[in-house]
């Protein structure tokens, strides 16, 4: 699945979030998810529209498994906000970009 957004493993996750100095968005999905799929095309509509103030990356859970599990995501997709190397929140809203993207501005005005 080809995807404009960078996507993240296990193993870089931690280093590339930590030196991101824009809140960082990571959807975590898989392969024959649909939802995650949907999710995916609107979550690249967005890296569009905001550039630069945001990183957005996905990590497939079936190739990695210490982030997702530390997080204790359960379902999928799921939407996981980061500011200054730091979680934040879980984002619902899925599928709804401009619920996501009020997300993202609150987080921009902290």
């Amino acid at each position: 699945m080809s995807s404009m957004l960078q996507a993240v493993t296990d193993r870089e996750f931690d280093r590339v979030v930590e030196v991101s100095t824009v809140p960082v968005l990571v959807e975590f999905w898989k392969a024959g998810c649909g939802h995650c799929r949907a999710l995916m095309k609107e979550l690249e509509q967005l890296q569009q529209e905001w550039g630069e103030q945001v990183l957005i990356l996905t990590m497939n859970v079936d190739e990695n498994f210490q982030i997702p599990a530390e997080l204790e995501v359960l379902s999928l997709p799921t939407l996981a906000l980061y500011r200054n190397g730091e979680f934040i929140k879980f984002i619902g809203g899925l599928g709804k970009r401009e619920e996501i993207a009020k997300q993202i501005q609150i987080a921009l005005d902290r």
